[in-house]
């Protein structure tokens, strides 16, 4: 008998090494059809976004937009169910903690470490999930929409809000399809940015139709989120998140036109050049009391036309 133990011993070797190893050809496999699923969503939502983004009547926007966010998360769903996968959408949380027990001094991106740095980063993750839960929840419908150049522009909604201690117009946005580059540097950081740059102008005009005051703008938006995807996985892709706050108008103001202006650039080259313009009756949310002095007013010269359009030649 003892001269087959070694035989025997061998044999128990090679079956636990033939387990081993196909129970890792099966983890790849399993790891691979996941990736293979997860591209295919991506690939899909891709497609039948093209048409909401350019979608150019606003009403069925909004009836395409549900639709294809419930059919997104319905994707979503079905494959986490599959695989096993975080319901909770909180990996990045998981990833600061895990990084944070480590002691490691570079949370995310290249970014410097530190308590504050954490925190930071931990925001940004509850921002976004914010809109995240927003679209999950089946009760996206934004304030004001618009399209040009098949990059859709959403205003989720215009409320006053207490921002650093003053009542402000708060304008939350998102953008949807702009060109976006990714790269891999040499530390292996991947990064995903949006080379777009933005600028706003407000034309505000009285009752008679006379205009009174003008905001423009450069940059922005606030708390801007180039790549949501990062924060909260399975955040639809092409979408940069942001918002606006914007002083609080002079009571005299009955009507505003609104225009945004994106210039983009694509990794490819091109060039696009995106303009959405709101013309809209002022809330009386929006209005400064009667006696309240708008901040930051400077004078300026206009043309007597441009200021009243009826005395415009003809």
């Amino acid at each position: 008998m003892k001269r087959y133990f070694g035989i025997i011993v061998a044999l128990v070797m090679v079956v636990v090494g033939i387990v081993w190893a196909m129970k890792k050809f099966e983890t790849k496999t399993a790891e691979a059809d996941r990736d293979k699923n997860e591209l295919r969503i991506k690939v899909e939502y891709l497609e039948r976004a093209t048409f909401a983004r350019s979608n150019p009547d606003d009403k069925s926007y909004r009836d395409e937009i549900g639709n294809l966010m419930t059919w997104y998360f319905k994707e979503v769903t079905d494959h986490l169910n599959k695989y096993q996968g975080n319901r909770n959408f909180d990996d990045y949380l998981v990833e600061l903690d895990t990084r944070g027990k480590k002691g490691s001094s570079k949370f995310d991106e290249g970014g410097g470490g530190g308590k504050d740095k954490l925190e930071e980063k931990k925001a940004v993750y509850e921002y976004t999930r914010k809109i995240f839960d927003l679209l999950k929840s089946k009760n996206y419908a934004p304030y004001w929409t618009a399209s040009d150049k098949g990059i859709r522009f959403d205003l989720l909604s215009a409320d006053t809000m207490n921002v650093g201690g003053e009542e402000k117009i708060h304008m939350p946005i998102v953008v949807w399809g702009l060109p976006r580059d990714e790269r891999v540097d040499d530390h292996n950081i991947h990064r995903v940015t949006s080379n777009a740059s933005f600028r706003f102008n407000w034309k505000l005009y009285d009752e008679k139709n006379k205009l009174v005051a003008e905001i423009p703008g450069d940059g922005g938006p606030d708390s801007r989120v180039d790549w949501p995807e990062r924060y909260v996985k399975f955040f639809p892709p092409m979408a940069l998140l942001g918002h606006y706050d914007i002083e609080k108008l002079p009571n005299n103001v009955k009507s505003a036109e609104i225009n945004f202006t994106i210039s983009a650039r694509a990794p490819t080259g091109g060039d696009v050049l995106a303009s959405y313009t709101w013309k809209l009756d002022v809330p009386a949310a929006w209005k400064l009391g009667a006696g309240e002095t708008w901040k930051g007013a400077t004078d300026s010269v206009r043309p007597e036309d441009e200021i009243d359009p009826s005395k415009k030649k003809k």
